[in-house]
């Protein structure tokens, strides 16, 4: 085997791979555009239903020239943001080990139908902890003229080694509601 061969092969520590990586910066390579129909099915699956949600007519009371996205449709941008940071970034997690802890919003403005949201997302900081990875990340929403839109900070906990952690797994169940 030659040295290339072993190098390529080599396993990596996720744990000291994303502790590498802190600081780094990943922009999403496409923008996210927010679709009217988006935002009134996101709104009903929420059970939000705010008419302006669902009615530009009700939004343009409110003062805006289309649908207002519930606050919480950002997790759908979050997710495809996150995701993308451990496929490109931080490598080497099962994403079924990985557990949100925390997460900070700051609202600049609300999100609307029309919008093309663009994401730029920072490993903030990596520690280990209690056999844990926390891991911190910010995501910088901004919209098509690069204004920001949302900030958000979330606090990831990770497990490495594989194998499912059947006591968190039993807690979780016990507090997920089921319908």
């Amino acid at each position: 085997m030659t040295d290339t061969t072993a190098a390529s092969t080599a396993v990596v520590d996720p744990a000291a791979h994303t502790a590498s990586m802190v600081g780094h910066h990943y922009r999403m390579p496409d923008h996210y555009e927010i679709g009217r129909e988006k935002v009134r099915e996101y709104s009903r699956a929420v059970q939000n239903l705010h008419p302006a949600h669902l009615s530009e007519d009700a939004a343009a009371q409110l003062g805006y020239d289309h649908l207002v996205a519930p606050a919480t449709f950002i997790s759908v941008i979050g997710i495809i943001a996150q995701k993308a940071m451990f496929d490109e970034v931080i490598t080497g997690y099962d994403l079924s080990q990985i557990m949100q802890a925390d997460q900070r919003l700051e609202f600049h403005r609300p999100i609307v139908a029309g919008d093309r949201l663009t994401v730029d997302v920072y490993l903030e900081s990596f520690r280990q902890m209690g056999g844990s990875d926390i891991i911190v990340t910010k995501n910088i929403v901004t919209d098509a003229d690069d204004r920001d839109v949302m900030t958000t900070v979330t606090t990831l906990v990770a497990k490495t080694g594989g194998g499912a952690d059947t006591e968190a797994l039993a807690m979780a169940k016990g507090v997920m509601r089921s319908e």
